[in-house]
This record gives structure tokens, C-alpha cells and sequence, in this order.
């Protein structure tokens, strides 16, 4: 686990501001900056960054968060990654993790300065083999193409690699896999005679390679073996190059060849992305649903294709959310992406992606064909199947649909399917929400507090009314400034710390608002005071409606003696008449 004092740390030293600026150009805007936002489509500007408070918060789709937050959601990366380039982009150095850390290896930043040496190398060497560049051509992939995605080719022999490294021998070359030692000994090349595709990861990096074999051969794709740099069970081919595209068109198509990528590409499809020669993963989906709102998994039309779609299903139900879709399409017999594309064009290809199957879709039709629908044993096997396959499902709305479909197919009822698979109920009205106390009392009070921190001891917290979600973010709020101690704990480490938390909602709103209307600097302290009053007003009111409700229940010699003098002295508070006193 990272240290929080560590992120804190981390986060007072990132200029959010140049941070977001390197990935979208942002335009001063009064006391913020603004751009088009990243995460959706739009043509005016909603997307605004605080330099004061160093968070970011889109008006139009709700995007907000700080460093950590927009690293993970722009480059599709992990929270620890994103600590990681960000503690790497400000000189800090990870705090060691005994547990986890490589007890042998070169370190990562040596083992990445071969890998760019060889990616260097390798693109050096394409233009000096005509089969290689004939072959490319061949595959109607232009110079430009080629460029921008870096290819390279691997020169047949043992040795080629020599050229580019003093140091063959070196274990390091074969840690990076590059090169491969023989049981006798020998060292000698991974990749020969190949055309090289370089991985390369979300900091443009490169951190592994796919060869494709020039002419018959086998495998027909190698691939780098994982190393400490790779695993290819996280990673996807081409993402760096798509991004713009993905974003532009909020989607995101997956094939299972390189080049797929490079060909769909050359035809004016920029969002497409590869799998690495394994099965689609739960990591794959979780990268590239930050990217997008919709997968579309494009395999071919043969069984081995609906085995991989299948495959990439079920590692989808559990990273799918609400506000994304996945489809999946497929190509005709005899066609991959590349083939495709060269035969019937882009706009034949965008088609199938814009009809493709939905996953609810292809999900019940690919069960439904295992079982004899026509028998009570079949729609049986039908209900049995989906079981599980419902259970790992998140969605509850597309779950409730799901579960109506298949009570159709099977012939059972609704509620029959739900508890034959073991769900809760699928959809329930939403329960009544508890009456919220004084809520344009207590939300401005969030954004006072959030604008100035060193507020927050001059807030009696016994005051706040226990039932309000508002007053229990106050309290959150307010505790947590204080454990910062000596230090203000500035908004953006506040966020880490309220990760998950129920709080979390409100107070990124609070945050908005007031990123929309900050409050006067000169006038905070009076506003504070003001609202602190206003709490005293309405708690003296809560006690004295808690005491007369007693009085009318018992009278006023059931009070005791303090009960009876505070009693009083809110009646004479209200100006009632002696006689309404002694009553």
C-alpha cells in the first residue's frame, strides 16, 4: 500500500494546470483554465481546471477529480501506475515495497532503454530490406502508416541484434527478451526475419514486440515473451495511436491482429486497437472502458472467432458498468479486418461496427443454440446456463432485461428466472429518502469549508443534524482536515482520501459549485460566521420542539429543573407572555 503521506507529498508538488495542458491545451479562463473536455464530445468548452485548487471538473458529463484522477482516466492506467509517472515526472522516488519488489532484474529504466534501442534499430532496418518494404506495400500499408506506428524489421541470422548492442552477452537482453539463450549456451536473436510491431504503453514507451513472419514460416506472429516491462494480459496493440480517434468517436473496436490495426488504420479507422495473441482479459476491458462508452470485439465468422468472442464476453460481465455497451461483430467466412477493409472499404467496415450484435444479444442467442428449446429439458439447460453468467453481470437495468428475455425464451416467469439464478430482486423502486435537514444551510457550508480549510475548527460539529448526508460530509470533511494536523490538507489529497466513500459525491459537487462561484475572500470569514449561527438557531429550535413535545405529554413539572430553565428561556427567546411561561 502507498503511504498517504506520500501521495500528499505527491500531489503538493504536481502543477495540475501543466499536467492536463500536456494532454489537452488549455485556455485561461478568468481565475481557471478550460478546454473541450477530454472525456466526451463536445464543441464548447465545459471541461474547467482550478490552479488554486487544483482539481478539474467537467459541467458537461461530470468528469472530476485531481492528478491521480485524470491520469487514470486519460491514459486508461491503474491508480498505482499513475502514482508511479506522476511521482516519476516530479523526481520522487516509489517508497520501497519489500514485499513486491523484484528480488533480481535490472531495474525498469534500463531494461526500457533497450527496448528503445532495439525499436530504434528495427525501424533502421526496414529500409534497408526490399522484401520487407515490398511486403508492407503488398498489404497496402503506405510509408506514413508505417511511421506512425513504428514498424521495423528484424534481419534474418542469429546475430543482427549485435550490431545495435556492445554488449550481446548481456542478461539484460535476454531479461527484455530480445535475445534468447540456447541449452548449450549460444545466444542468439528472438526475432529473425520478421516485420516488428512495436507494444507501446500509455507513456509512449515501448515494452515489447509482435514480429510477423515474411512469407511461410512458423508461428506466423512471435511474440515477446512477458517481462518485468510487459505483461500482455494488461496491454493492447496500438492504443497510444487510437486515443484521439477513441475519444472522438467515444468507442473503441478490438481485433486479435496487428495488422488488423494497421490496415484499418490506413483506411480512415483510427479506433482500433489488438489483443496481444491471448484472450481478451478482465484487465483489457477495464483499460479501454476509461477510454470509451462502447466496445465493439470484431472476430471472424468461424467457430474458432465465436469461441474468442464467447471468451471475451465473460471477461466483460464484470467490468461492465451502466453507461457502457460492448457488441460484437463478425466478419464473413474467409475474411479477417485486413481483408475486409481492402476488399469492400472503411465505410462497408464502419457499417458492421455500427450494426454490431449487443451483448445481451449475442449472449442469449449463443446460449439459446446450445439447448433444444423445444423440450422442457432444453429451456431447463437454458435457465441452468445463464445462471451464472447473470450472477457476474453488473448492470442491474440490463440485468432486469436480460432476466425478462429469458423468462420468454424458457417459458418460466419473471420472478420464477430470479430465484431459479439465485439474483436479489432485480429492480426494486427506489426506497423514500430520508427527510434532508437544512440543506441550503449545510451545502453552502461544504464550500466554505472546502474554499478555506482553516475553518473547520471554529465548526461545533454538535451541531450538525446526525440524519442529513450533507451534515455527515460536513463531519467527514471536518475530520479529515484535522487529521492533516499542522498541514492544510488541500483538496486533491482530500479526494484520495474520500475514494469510495459515501461522501464522495456530495463533495465533489460542493467542489464544483464552487469552482462555479467561489465565494468573496474577503467576505468568508462573515459567511462563515453566519452560517454557523443559522446552525445554532435551528438546534436551539430542535431541543426546544424535543421539550415541548414532553411538556404537552407530561406538563412542565415533569422536566427537570435544567429541562425547566431551558424550556423557559426559549419561551421568553420568543416573547411569549408570563402567563404562556407559567403555564
Amino acid at each position: 500500500m502507498i503511504p498517504e503521506a506520500f501521495i500528499q507529498e505527491l500531489l503538493y508538488r504536481i502543477d495540475l494546470v501543466a499536467l492536463i495542458d500536456g494532454h489537452v491545451p488549455l485556455k485561461k479562463t478568468g481565475a481557471n483554465f478550460a478546454a473541450c473536455c477530454p472525456f466526451h464530445s463536445e464543441k464548447s468548452p465545459s471541461f474547467t481546471v482550478s490552479p488554486s485548487k487544483q482539481f478539474y471538473h467537467c459541467f458537461g458529463c461530470g468528469a472530476h477529480g485531481n492528478a491521480i484522477g485524470f491520469l487514470m482516466e486519460y491514459s486508461g492506467i491503474g491508480f498505482v501506475d499513475a502514482i508511479k509517472e506522476l511521482a516519476g515526472g516530479v523526481g520522487m522516488q516509489m517508497p520501497d515495497d519489500q514485499e513486491h519488489a523484484p528480488q533480481h532484474g535490472p531495474k525498469l529504466q534500463a531494461l526500457s532503454e533497450i527496448m528503445a534501442q532495439a525499436a530504434k534499430f528495427y525501424y533502421d532496418q526496414l529500409k534497408c530490406s526490399p522484401k520487407a518494404v515490398t511486403y508492407l506495400k503488398q498489404r497496402g500499408v503506405s510509408g506514413e502508416i508505417a511511421r506512425r506506428f513504428g514498424l521495423g524489421y528484424a534481419p534474418d541470422g542469429g546475430h543482427a541484434l549485435g550490431a545495435a548492442f556492445n554488449d550481446y552477452g548481456s542478461p539484460e537482453l535476454q531479461v527484455a527478451g530480445l535475445v534468447i539463450k540456447h541449452e548449450q549456451g549460444r545466444l542468439y536473436d528472438r526475432f529473425r526475419d520478421r516485420v516488428m510491431f512495436p507494444i507501446v504503453n500509455h507513456k509512449g514507451e515501448v515494452i515489447a514486440f509482435g514480429g510477423r513472419v515474411l512469407g511461410q514460416g512458423e508461428p506466423k506472429y512471435l511474440n515477446s515473451p512477458e517481462t518485468p516491462l510487459f505483461e500482455k494480459g494488461r496491454e493492447v496493440f496500438g492504443l497510444p495511436q487510437a486515443r484521439a480517434a477513441i475519444r472522438q468517436s467515444n468507442a473503441v473496436i478490438v481485433v486479435e491482429g496487428y495488422l488488423d490495426v494497421v490496415a484499418l488504420s490506413q483506411h480512415g479507422l483510427g479506433n482500433v486497437v489488438a489483443t496481444l495473441g491471448t484472450a481478451t482479459t478482465v484487465m483489457h476491458v477495464q483499460k479501454l472502458l476509461r477510454q470509451a462508452e462502447r466496445i465493439v470485439f470484431c472476430f471472424d465468422g468461424d467457430s474458432a472467432g465465436r469461441k474468442a468472442a464467447w471468451r471475451a464476453l465473460e471477461n466483460s460481465l464484470d467490468a461492465l458498468t451502466e453507461q457502457k455497451s460492448i457488441a460484437f461483430a463478425f466478419l464473413p467466412d474467409g475474411d479477417d479486418p485486413d481483408s475486409f477493409v481492402r476488399k469492400h472499404g472503411g465505410e462497408a467496415f464502419q457499417r458492421m461496427i455500427i450494426e454490431a450484435t449487443p451483448l445481451s444479444d449475442f449472449l442469449l442467442r449463443e446460449l439459446s443454440a446450445r439447448c433444444d428449446l423445444a423440450s422442457a429439458e432444453g429451456r431447463a439447460r437454458l435457465v441452468a446456463d445463464a445462471k451464472p453468467l447473470l450472477g457476474r453481470l453488473q448492470p442491474p437495468l440490463l440485468r432486469l432485461q436480460l432476466v425478462k428475455r429469458l423468462a420468454q425464451t424458457s417459458g418460466f416467469s419473471q420472478a420464477e428466472v430470479e430465484r431459479l439464478c439465485d439474483l436479489k430482486a432485480t429492480f426494486r423502486p427506489a426506497p423514500a429518502r430520508a427527510p434532508r435537514q437544512a440543506p441550503s444551510l449545510l451545502r453552502p457550508l461544504l464550500r466554505l469549508l472546502l474554499q478555506k480549510p482553516q475553518l473547520a475548527p471554529r465548526l461545533p460539529l454538535d451541531l450538525l443534524p446526525d440524519s442529513s448526508t450533507e451534515a455527515r460530509a460536513v463531519r467527514l470533511l471536518c475530520e479529515t482536515i484535522a487529521a492533516g494536523g499542522q498541514e492544510e490538507l488541500a483538496y486533491p489529497a482530500l479526494i484520495e482520501r474520500l475514494r469510495g466513500n459515501e461522501c464522495e459525491h456530495i463533495l465533489r459537487t460542493a467542489a464544483a459549485e464552487l469552482m462555479h462561484q467561489p465565494f468573496a475572500e474577503e467576505g468568508i470569514d462573515a459567511e462563515f460566521e453566519g452560517a454557523v449561527r443559522q446552525l445554532l438557531e435551528v438546534d436551539h429550535k430542535r431541543a426546544f420542539a424535543v421539550l415541548q413535545e414532553k411538556v404537552q405529554k407530561l406538563g412542565v413539572s415533569g422536566l427537570s429543573a435544567e429541562e425547566k430553565r431551558q424550556y423557559l428561556a426559549a419561551l421568553g427567546s420568543r416573547g411569549l407572555p408570563s402567563a404562556a411561561r407559567e403555564a
